[in-house]
């Protein structure tokens, strides 16, 4: 076989098994030193919008110099003409004071032998130069000209393998920044956590969930405010076939109800007064994916009808809008209300409870899990460590029992608080659970809380029996009073209610509970 032939089928068995040129050259050089008088190998790769050609591999034969990995900036002058000499896709020799010398990158004074140079071009223009250069007494010839020339292929796609190696890298290391960046806003160690409690308390929801994730069916799931809906419902998307799609949730409890139509569906512009531009609603953003629809059970009628008919069909009106617009939604719903006994009531359309719960779930309350107390704990106080800066500390047998004994009312929402309460009055030194959960905390808690005087008043039989509602807000005001009118925050009235504040604010609406007379004792 001619020494030729040889060596261009020799450097394409090393492009094809090598993808990286950095690591490979250098077992290259040998190689090409069998037929050429070379004692250098060098490429370079060529950005011609930056006005830049840099070195990204060099390779030693025999008595040659290391070569340093350069990055030259060339004049606007200077990049033309290396760009019109490229496209004549042809291997040179280049003498030092050829107006090509610049781009080669090496300093002509170190060398007096000749250097071969040819282009490395892709489809979308040049991309690299390889270089060979020889040391006198070596030098190139006409038949080494003819020789590299046939390498220009093969380094070619070498040089192609190895920037797409290189972007690829750099696309992986952007994606696990971003990564590592939303694990840390989310507390986790990993995207694919699974749900504390999946194997145990939770082990029948977590099959329903999957078992639901399959079928594109609206989802009611039914659970006491701070019970983890909302984790389910997101767990249902992302193991569903829309998981590439938008997750959006919406409290329906905090829209006010002459606000419903326009959120949930968007309005027009000029459709009613501040309408200055056109809005989508909730339901076209989350078109292609799931709406969560949590606290569903606050939904005035009239967006009640207007739920059951996109549920029905997949269509609606905005706001001042004579357009029907179809959507692709998937309605997951959520409430901690007893929506069977609204429908008895007429406070909820029968119809709509149908479209809903055509797969309801049921969450238990964290007291009906206590098993799951001692994980959820452990994985809180991993989490508050790094929220707060602390060093991570872990509940003791004695944290678990006390956490255990307490009936938590608000749940896993507000084990969390505790959580991280207990984590910050311990100073990263322990957890300390009791004065988190409130002094005489478990015994205290444990303890039924007594009837407010005008319930005692009802239960004797003094006084008429008043509705649900009317209890309801008895029951408010009392927590608002104790709070001195405040809402919000471990000290607030939504706290010791066990309900979320925008949930509290709707039902105080409704019930046209007014907080601000409580204001004036603080």
């Amino acid at each position: 076989m001619e020494p030729f032939s040889q060596l261009t089928m020799d450097v394409w068995r090393e492009a094809c098994r090598h993808l990286e040129l950095g690591e490979s050259i250098s077992t290259l050089a040998p190689i090409l030193l069998k037929a050429l008088p070379v004692d250098v190998v060098i490429v370079r790769r060529i950005d011609a919008e930056a006005g830049v050609i840099e070195t990204i591999a060099s390779g030693v034969c025999g008595s040659g110099p290391n070569i340093s990995y350069v990055r030259d900036e060339l004049s606007t002058a200077a990049m033309n003409r290396l760009v019109q000499w490229c496209r004549q896709n042809k291997v040179q020799r280049v003498p030092a004071d050829s107006p090509l010398a610049e781009a080669v990158g090496l300093t002509f004074s170190e060398f007096d032998g000749s250097i071969l140079a040819g282009p490395l071009n892709a489809p979308e223009g040049p991309e690299g130069l390889l270089v060979l250069v020889a040391r006198t007494p070596h030098s190139f010839d006409t038949s080494h000209e003819r020789m590299t020339q046939l390498l220009l292929e093969p380094f070619t796609i070498w040089f192609e393998n190895d920037r797409r190696l290189r972007e690829l890298r750099s696309q992986r290391e952007a994606a696990e920044a971003d990564k590592a960046s939303l694990l840390a806003r989310l507390g986790r160690t990993d995207l694919n956590d699974t749900i504390v409690g999946a194997q145990s308390g939770l082990k029948l929801v977590m099959d329903q969930v999957e078992l639901v994730s399959r079928a594109d069916v609206p989802v009611l799931i039914l659970g006491e405010t701070g019970s983890g809906k909302e984790v389910v419902a997101r767990s249902i998307h992302s193991s569903s076939r829309r998981s590439h799609g938008p997750f959006l949730r919406v409290n329906c409890g905090a829209i006010p109800g002459d606000l419903v139509d326009s959120e949930l569906f968007g309005h027009e512009k000029g459709s009613f007064t501040g309408a200055i531009a056109l809005r989508k609603g909730w339901f076209e953003r989350a078109d292609g994916g799931t709406l969560f629809l949590d606290e569903c059970g606050e939904l005035p009628p009239a967006a009640q009808v207007r739920l059951l008919r996109i549920l029905q069909d997949g269509t609606f009106e905005r706001v001042g809008g004579e357009q029907q617009i179809h959507v692709n939604v998937r309605v997951v719903a959520a409430t901690h209300r007893n929506l069977e006994q609204m429908v008895r009531e007429g406070k909820f359309r029968e119809d709509l409870w149908y479209r809903l719960a055509v797969f309801p779930i049921h969450l238990p309350a964290l007291r009906e899990r206590l098993g799951d107390i001692a994980d959820l704990a452990t994985h809180f106080a991993i989490k508050a460590s790094r929220r707060l800066g602390l060093p991570p500390v872990f509940p003791t047998k004695d944290d678990i029992q006390h956490l255990s004994s307490y009936r938590w009312p608000g749940n896993v929402r507000e084990l969390s608080a505790v959580i991280e309460r207990a984590a910050l009055l311990g100073e990263g030194k322990r957890l300390d659970i009791v004065t988190a959960l409130g002094i005489g905390g478990v015994e205290r808690r444990e303890t039924a809380p007594a009837p407010e005087p005008a319930m005692k008043a009802v239960a004797n039989g003094n006084e008429p029996f008043p509705t649900l509602d009317e209890a309801m807000a008895i029951h408010i005001e009392a927590a608002l009073a104790r709070c001195k009118g405040r809402i919000e925050g471990p000290k607030g009235a939504a706290h010791i209610l066990g309900i979320n504040p925008h949930t509290l604010r709707a039902r105080m609406r409704k019930l046209k509970v007014d907080w601000s007379r409580y204001r004036g004792s603080m």
